[in-house]
């Protein structure tokens, strides 16, 4: 079993750390770092495995595979204090935007896999996307592959789709938090309680998601079937059409796209 070390410990490395081991990794396998005492200890108290704030060079010595999950703004300084080490390891990066070449540069490894991961991994039901350097052997590749789907779907994609991956699944959850308080907000304002609008809208999300699903049909097809001429979902449909609703949202990830280009080339 290979031996895995996670720099950064924060929420991603947590969720990402736990699948691993419900899926078969040993606790003792996998260990993580992090300069900051108090998320070392909310790590090691949310997934059971050690995290330490020291000795940084013994844990990469010790590993096989290095998972980078920092800030991308930490980026660069704390892959630069190593003096090298992770030159020799296969590395697993989710930093937001940080390319395969900009990795292999800082790391001076080649064996590098890059992921764009979302925060419903906190839950199982991640969405993440994944490229592989040239060097990148297949069986990296389905290491990666298959701790993604611990927790989760995971798609392996060109790296010139990231960008639109991070504006799709990995922004795409605040657009669903967005619309589903929007939706409470609006059966709020015809009588319903707060608590119980939030409720039924979020039960909402997750049946109309299970269709898709299970149905395998268009959201088109689907949207039709609520749909009856002259009745309630037509007029809200009509005012979402009025409101460029469609538009909005084709340029609101469309614009996330262009920011995490923006951001790519400032890491």
């Amino acid at each position: 079993m290979k031996k895995v070390l996670f720099i950064g410990a924060g929420r991603m490395a947590s969720a990402i750390s736990s699948g691993m081991v419900k899926c078969g990794f040993a606790v003792e396998d996998i260990k993580a770092y992090d300069i900051l005492e108090q998320a070392a200890e909310k790590f090691t108290e949310n997934t059971g495995i050690k995290c330490f704030c020291d000795n940084i060079n013994e844990l990469i010595d010790e590993a096989d595979v290095v998972f980078i999950a920092v800030k991308p703004q930490y980026l660069a300084g704390a892959v630069g204090s190593f003096d090298g080490k992770l030159a020799d390891k296969f590395i697993v990066s989710i930093v937001a935007g940080a390319s395969i070449a900009k990795l292999a540069e800082l790391t001076g490894s080649s064996h590098i896999v890059r992921v764009m991961p979302n925060t419903p991994a906190l839950v199982g039901k991640g969405c993440a996307a994944f490229s592989g350097s040239e060097e990148a052997t297949e069986e990296e590749l389905l290491f990666v592959e298959n701790v993604l789907k611990s927790v989760g779907v995971a798609f392996k994609l060109p790296e010139k789709l990231m960008d639109a991956v991070t504006a799709l699944s990995g922004s795409g959850p605040a657009y669903i938090f967005e619309m589903v308080d929007a939706m409470s907000d609006g059966g709020g304002c015809c009588g319903l309680p707060r608590e119980l609008a939030l409720e039924m809208a979020i039960a909402t999300c997750e049946g109309a998601a299970a269709m898709l699903r299970e149905t395998k049909l268009h959201p088109a097809i689907l949207k039709d079937q609520v749909t009856s001429p002259g009745g309630t979902t037509m007029r809200a449909l009509e005012i979402m059409k009025d409101g460029n609703f469609r538009e909005i949202m084709v340029k609101a990830v469309k614009g996330a796209c262009d920011r995490s280009e923006e951001l790519g080339r400032n890491v």
